[in-house]
């Protein structure tokens, strides 16, 4: 499976879920007439459905967009989208949330602590029903293909795909050698009541049933289900909604749902960062017993820090239809409280005056001087359009320790979590993605997390406002699939994860990621904004200088510029004493660092073996200094850098006049060799 195999679901012409699951609540609202019409009625049926669709489109959008018109024309800078009404069309327009095997799987620790209620009041447990509609899918995946099959012995008048959307509980219970008492009890929960026609199903943001009951009975024992994806995201949604109406339950289900995120983003960043870094349930003490506030999760890896906060609030069905006040509402339970709140928890973490206890009262010592503090706010549920509202009504504050917010639903971390799977990895997407909070728009989180995938997150300073195409999440979609569904493809989109695989900058980013030094871990970002060709050229004269060292027992090093700000890697392989070695590369550091203006330089020590010793990090602003220039004029060694972006094998001395090996544009004897 590759992306282009998926291109065309990412045509304008391809229907959203929302606008099928609105078709079919239409459709449910009279009886079904179940006869085969002939291709011309079939095809007039989709082309008048399709110019309803786009003149739909374009009454829910037409007002924002002439809105959006006067504001540019007069000047006024007014924002139509601070407006609930306008919110109607990227609310209802807005991508997926999830992929429909997490909403399958994840439903399982979602309601895990309920299963005394469901097998009680429902007559099974969430395992069981997901294994019920896990294989209800895989019925119907195999129908497709025979029906597919079929069609070669049929005349085109007959042909129809719909048997492949029927069945019966005899048939998957066959299927899939499960009870039939089981099967027939999970799937009545989610067949639309006969006597159902989906009578207050009036505005496409008003409740429509099929959504929570997408199983339509035909006849004679008969059952159809037209969306899976549906049925998928009903059975993560609607046990919540059953519970709920048990007054006597509410409590425990509040409780139940607030531990499973916080249990799933915990299990989730130890996955990454190990069982040590990750503490949950923090309390925040101003002493003489008063708290300033408790972090859900909170990891420390060297001098950075991650906080989540969490809230298991959604957005109300009466907020979709635009109220502005219920949007807001809404908006301030599920993420301005949960931000404030880490806000609160972010400052205390950079000051002497708070203790931080976990549940058993003992104190977690924080690293000094934290370089940089995540916000991480997390959702439960399908939250519609979370990163669009998060634009417009999110009040945040940033400085250059307490980053930028993330606000994000369990469904992207999980995808995060799985794709970054080191904290080196994890950590470098959180800083991009916090510096370009501004300058993205996107229809959902993924598409910006593919494109980093594959290209890392990182644009040109002169862009204001950068917007993604959905279809640049493809890759991602195929390796997610790949993963969690097993479906042939690659496991790993072609980038920024592929190309550091099996090459000795891969093996300094391991030992980077087992030893979280401050002074590697800015090293570490800095590696994975390498390209492939400057991947390549770093590992071999790496391994090229320690095979050196270790047959001729001497000092050796090399020097490279890195990005476009001039800074740049110095690495040292000897095996010198510690007290001789560190002064010694903090000094040619220094050296390099002043020469190139630069405001930032990396040094690290290897051994003979390749293995690092210890690194160093300076980072200052450059300002002129006389005795700097002394010591400079008198270094030799004038500009001998190694180049990384040179085709492999092509490496050698720049000359003054070349362009410079950083990618800046300028000339080296104007750039690096200063």
């Amino acid at each position: 499976m590759s992306a282009e195999d998926t291109a065309h679901l990412f045509s304008r012409e391809h229907l959203i879920r929302t606008e099928r699951s609105t078709l079919i609540g239409l459709m449910v609202q009279q009886a079904i007439d179940w006869s085969l019409p002939d291709a011309k009625t079939l095809q007039r049926y989709i082309d008048e459905t399709e110019r309803l669709l786009e003149e739909f489109h374009e009454s829910m959008s037409g007002p924002t967009v002439e809105e959006l018109r006067r504001a540019v024309e007069t000047g006024s800078g007014a924002n139509p989208f601070q407006r609930g009404e306008n919110l109607r069309e990227p609310i209802f327009y807005s991508g997926e949330s999830a992929y429909s095997f997490q909403f399958r799987d994840l439903s399982v620790p979602k309601y895990q602590a309920d299963n005394p209620w469901l097998e009680k009041q429902r007559g099974f447990t969430i395992q069981s029903a997901r294994d019920v509609v896990h294989a209800l899918v895989k019925l119907q995946n195999g129908k497709f293909t025979s029906t597919f099959a079929s069609l070669a012995d049929l005349s085109p008048e007959e042909w129809t795909f719909l048997p492949s959307f029927v069945f019966t509980v005899d048939e998957l219970a066959e299927a899939s050698d499960m009870d039939r008492g089981l099967i027939e009890r999970v799937v009545n929960t989610f067949i639309l009541p006969a006597d159902q026609r989906n009578a207050c199903f009036r505005a496409v943001d008003d409740f429509n049933v099929v959504c929570a009951a997408p199983i339509i009975p035909i006849r004679d024992g008969q059952l159809l289900l037209l969306e899976q994806y549906t049925l998928e995201q009903s059975l993560y949604e609607s046990p919540f909604f059953w519970m709920w109406d048990d007054k006597a339950y509410r409590n425990t289900l509040h409780v139940n749902r607030c531990k499973f995120l916080e249990d799933l983003s915990e299990a989730r960043l130890k996955a990454i960062f190990g069982e040590r870094a990750v503490l949950s349930n923090i309390r925040v003490s101003e002493g003489k017993g008063k708290d300033a506030g408790e972090i859900d999760t909170l990891v420390l890896f060297g001098d950075r820090a991650i906080i989540v906060q969490a809230k298991s609030k959604r957005l109300t069905m009466e907020a979709r239809k635009g109220n502005d006040n219920l949007i807001r509402s809404d908006f301030k339970k599920s993420v301005q409280d949960s931000y404030d709140q880490a806000l609160g928890c972010a400052r205390a973490l950079t000051s002497s005056s708070y203790a931080f206890l976990r549940p058993d009262e003992t104190r977690i010592e924080v690293p000094k001087n934290l370089k940089e503090i995540y916000i991480l706010c997390l959702v439960s549920d399908h939250y519609p359009a979370l990163s669009f509202q998060v634009r417009q009504f999110l009040k945040y504050e940033a400085d250059l320790v307490i980053q930028a917010p993330f606000v994000l639903d369990v469904f992207t971390l999980d995808v995060i979590a799985e794709m970054l799977e080191t904290p080196i990895q994890f950590l470098s997407y959180l800083k991009r993605r916090a510096s370009y909070q501004e300058k993205i728009y996107t229809g959902h989180e993924l598409t910006i997390l593919s494109y980093h995938l594959k290209r890392n997150l990182w644009f040109e300073e002169q862009y204001d406002m950068i917007q993604l195409g959905d279809d640049i999440a493809a890759d991602l979609d195929i390796a997610m699939m790949v993963r969690r569904e097993g479906a042939p493809g690659p496991r790993t989109p072609d980038g920024i994860l592929t190309r550091v695989k099996g090459t000795r900058v891969g093996e300094i980013l391991r030992q980077i990621e087992s030893r979280p030094n401050p002074g590697t871990i800015n090293l570490g970002f800095a590696l994975l904004m390498l390209s492939e060709d400057a991947v390549v050229n770093l590992s071999d004269a790496i391994d090229k200088m320690a095979w050196q060292s270790a047959n001729d027992g001497s000092h050796h090093d090399l020097t490279m510029p890195m990005g476009e700000s001039g800074e740049g890697l110095t690495v040292h392989c000897n095996s010198h004493p510690i007290p001789v070695a560190v002064p010694k590369l903090e000094k040619h550091c220094l050296m390099r660092k002043y020469r190139a203006r630069a405001a930032r330089w990396y040094g690290i020590c290897i051994a003979p073996d390749a293995s690092i010793r210890f690194g160093v990090n300076l980072e200052f602003t450059w300002e002129p200094d006389p005795t700097m220039d002394r010591v400079i004029s008198a270094y030799p060694g004038h500009g001998s850098f190694t180049s990384m972006s040179a085709p492999h094998g092509k490496r050698g001395k720049i000359g003054r006049n070349d362009p410079c090996p950083c990618g800046s544009g300028r000339k080296f004897k104007k750039c690096c060799s200063l």
